[in-house]
């Protein structure tokens, strides 16, 4: 599938994002003590990661069987967060809680909570520009007791009440273009707004560095798990500066006509993807 005259070069910038490292770190560090330890919900949105961590005795469960556990039960709280009803259930139950909630999500929930309280007050509201049922949103919105408004585009900003106060927030892992846009759309309608920046700064300086990586490089495989949110933007952002970008999920998956006449193949991924999976493409190729 190879040649010797081509240069393959692993992003340098991909991989784990430092709240996903340290949730599964944690996982690992319990399960090698061969204890029982539950996920809710995927620890990250790539199969063969979930396929390897469940080897070590992951079980990946939903809130409905989160229900069903009881004292002495171990559950891990992934990066995404949750919102406060997870952790009543969790107090009910007796069930022991490994909070692996990201740093910065956990600065998120926070400030929406504070924001929720001000502004409900006085008839305002708490609008958040994120994927509506994605994992972190749902644990952002319960901050508010589902008072919260998701928009996903800036065509949906006309659904918002401009004769109160507004208080607009970012899912941590959105395109920074897209909130900008966002942002600007929204000050055409209201001045009555406070604008926080919540993206994640790995998120964000992540967006510029891989644009510049995408572009310097013949083709581009893009390793991710279908299902990975910041996968999906992070695609599109490398096929607009590189229309040779192509989805890869798993080595088995790389196709050799996308290589023919490349001289330089870039590897990269979203942030659920972990560099083991970056070098197994890298390995393929080579």
């Amino acid at each position: 599938m190879g040649s010797n005259s081509r240069i393959c070069e692993i992003d340098p910038g991909s991989g784990f994002c430092h709240g996903v490292v340290r949730a599964v770190t944690k996982a690992e560090e319990f399960l090698s003590g061969g204890g029982c330890l539950y996920s809710l919900g995927a620890m990250v949105h790539n199969t063969s990661e979930i396929d390897r961590l469940a080897g070590k005795g992951l079980v990946t469960i939903n809130l409905e069987r989160m229900a069903a556990l009881g004292e002495g039960d171990t559950v891990l709280i992934r990066a995404h967060g949750e919102p406060p009803s997870t952790y009543a259930l969790a107090n009910e139950r007796k069930i022991n809680l490994i909070d692996c909630t990201c740093p910065v999500v956990l600065k998120l929930q926070r400030d929406i909570a504070a924001a929720w309280r001000t502004v409900s007050a006085i008839g305002g509201s708490v609008v958040i520009f994120g994927k509506r049922g994605h994992a972190e949103v749902n644990g952002l919105v319960g901050q508010t007791r589902g008072e919260a408004i998701v928009i996903e585009n800036t065509g949906e900003i006309g659904s918002l009440d401009f004769s109160h106060h507004i208080e607009l927030f970012s899912q941590t892992t959105r395109d920074p273009g897209e909130y900008v846009a966002l942002k600007e759309a929204l000050l055409q309608h209201t001045s009555d707004v406070t604008i926080h920046d919540t993206i994640c700064r790995q998120v964000s300086s992540r967006h510029r560095s891989l644009a510049a990586f995408a572009a310097g490089h013949d083709v581009i495989l893009f390793v991710s798990g279908r299902d990975s949110s910041n996968g999906k933007v992070l695609f599109e952002l490398c096929r607009k500066h590189n229309p040779n970008t192509h989805w890869v999920e798993d080595p088995a998956s790389l196709r050799p006509e996308w290589l023919t006449g490349a001289r330089t193949i870039g590897i990269t991924g979203a942030t659920s993807t972990p560099r083991w999976q970056l070098e197994a493409v890298a390995a393929m190729i080579r």
